[in-house]
């Protein structure tokens, strides 16, 4: 399917802000990597670079509850799906030669409080992930749903700042596992109390 000048504008975004940022990366750059004309910036998005920024930090948002859907049907148990996500992630780390991040951690930390849509943007894509994974670790009974989503989401983000500034998978490994591992035991852990009172 030919993809429109449009959407190729929002993916070269995507691209330059994993790798460069949004102040990393010029008009021009984008659109040379969109293949796009002079001019077809401004006639898709008159705001210019932050109106193209704020429809690719939906479509980002977008697209992991896509993925995050998909991941939850293939793996019925919440933590593997997330085990995959995390798993992916770095994988796409390491295939990047550790320059391509996450494309809202990397706005989220260049934008000022002037850059109201792009913030309000980036707060409704870390909700939408957030509110997805509470979802499915609510349906399968794990306690603090809530707070663990936001905790993993934590994790992913803050993990791969590290695994990018370290040029090493390994801070992201080790957190991973370990927060998997203490919520499978508090799941165990919580299932065995509820057994227990309930005879």
């Amino acid at each position: 399917m030919n993809k429109s000048t449009r959407d190729k504008l929002i993916d070269a975004m995507i691209d330059a802000l994993q790798r460069k940022g949004l102040h990393g990366v010029g008009l021009s750059e984008l659109l040379a990597s969109a293949g796009a004309p002079k001019g077809s910036l401004y006639h898709h998005f008159p705001g210019g670079k932050s109106e193209l920024a704020v429809a690719a930090i939906e479509r980002v948002g977008q697209r992991a509850e896509k993925a995050f859907a998909t991941l939850f049907e293939r793996q019925p148990d919440p933590l593997d799906a997330l085990a995959t996500w995390l798993h992916g992630a770095l994988d796409q780390l390491q295939g990047s030669a550790f320059e391509s991040g996450c494309p809202l951690a990397a706005v989220a930390l260049e934008s000022g409080p002037a850059d109201s849509e792009i913030r309000a943007a980036l707060a409704n894509a870390f909700s939408a992930i957030r509110q997805a994974l509470q979802q499915q670790l609510q349906r399968h009974g794990y306690p603090q749903p809530e707070g663990l989503s936001a905790l993993f989401v934590a994790l992913y983000e803050g993990g791969l700042l590290q695994a990018r500034a370290a040029d090493s998978s390994e801070p992201l490994k080790q957190a991973a596992t370990t927060l998997l591992h203490l919520t499978r035991q508090q799941h165990t852990e919580a299932s065995q109390h509820d057994r227990i009172h309930s005879q």
